[in-house]
This record gives C-alpha cells, sequence and structure tokens, in this order.
C-alpha cells in the first residue's frame, strides 16, 4: 500500500498545493525578524524518490528574502514535500523508512531494488527516526503531547498510528506535524 503510494502523482500534486497555500502564509505574515515585505528567493531542489510525471515545479523549494536593505533575511516556510535537507521526498523517508519495521532479509532487498536507494541510506533514516530525531527539540515537545507514549524502536510507524483516516490522510497528517522540521525561522535543522 505504501509503495503505491509513493507511486501515486495525484498525491504528490496535492502535497505541492499544500505548499503552495503554506508559502502564501507565509509570505502574508511579513518578514519575521522586521515585519518587511517578502520577495520571492525560491531555489530548486533535485529530489529523489518523486514518481513519474510530475513537472520541473514540483521541484522548487518556495521560500522569501526580505525586501529591507539591512535586513535581507530569508524565510523559507514549512514543506509536505521536503524534509529538511534529506534529498529524499518526506514521503519517501517516511513511508520507506514505515516499511522497514519488523523488517525481513527479502523485504530489505525489496526496499532497496525497487525505489533504487541503498541499504546504507535505509540504515541512515532508521538511525534518524531513532535517535536524531527523538533527540532533538522538536521531538521532546512532539512527544510530550502525545499520550501514551510512542514506541521509538517503531518509528515512523508508531507516529502514522496516532493519526485517524486512511494512509493518505495519516501520512499528511504526519507530515503536517513534522512542519516545523521543514521551515521556517524555528525550524530544527539537524539533517
Amino acid at each position: 500500500m505504501y509503495q503505491a503510494l509513493l507511486a501515486d502523482a495525484k498525491f504528490h500534486e496535492q502535497l505541492l498545493v499544500f505548499d503552495r497555500d503554506l508559502s502564501a502564509i507565509a509570505r502574508a505574515a511579513r518578514c519575521w525578524r522586521c515585519g518587511g515585505a517578502l520577495h520571492s528567493a525560491s531555489y530548486d531542489r533535485k529530489p529523489r524518490g518523486a514518481p513519474a510525471g510530475l513537472g520541473p515545479e514540483y521541484a522548487e523549494r518556495f521560500s522569501f528574502c526580505c525586501a529591507v536593505d539591512g535586513c535581507r533575511k530569508r524565510t523559507t516556510p514549512p514543506s509536505l514535500r521536503f524534509l529538511g535537507r534529506f534529498v529524499y521526498l518526506a514521503t519517501v523517508v517516511t513511508l520507506i523508512s514505515a516499511m522497514q519495521f519488523g523488517i525481513t532479509p527479502a523485504r530489505l532487498a525489496r526496499l532497496s531494488v525497487a525505489p533504487g536507494i541503498d541499504r546504507r541510506t535505509l540504515a541512515r533514516w532508521r538511525t534518524w527516526w531513532r535517535s536524531t530525531f527523538t533527540d532533538g527539540p522538536f521531538a521532546s515537545a512532539a512527544m510530550a503531547a502525545l499520550a501514551p507514549p510512542i514506541d521509538i524502536a517503531a518509528l515512523p510507524v508508531s507516529l502514522l498510528d496516532r493519526f485517524a483516516g486512511a494512509v493518505t490522510e495519516k501520512l499528511i497528517a504526519l507530515l503536517r506535524f513534522l512542519e516545523p522540521l521543514t521551515g521556517g525561522p524555528s525550524a530544527v535543522h539537524a539533517f
């Protein structure tokens, strides 16, 4: 089921729509430091793991720069497509990591071959979910809000299970939950 979602171009196009909305909200809020107007300063990413059929605009990371001389602070709004500095899309990092839970040698082989992701990359993602993510300031605050506590060894599955709905709705809710890690002045860039 997760692999079908990863290959669904319409789902990824919906994430782009959500990112455009988050971008419009950030631009309307003005500069977080001085209140100045924000000018577009988007940049291209080279995201890996995108399904076929997405246009080049999908690789654009929305960002803004303050128009006030002497400030010029960058504002990068949250994103549902990009997870910090990971080169793979947030959906790929999340769902492939979820598929690794309860891993068997056969499943690991299928994960490595299907999306073309190296086994070492998969191991780094598991390490990120189990240590870097859980040790960071975002996780401390987020996990305090979740009762009963989530199972660290089962991340990100244990987080996905906290949200209601079908897999699509659960994934969107989880990506929204992770927004503070993806942009903004208070973003946690531990990648």
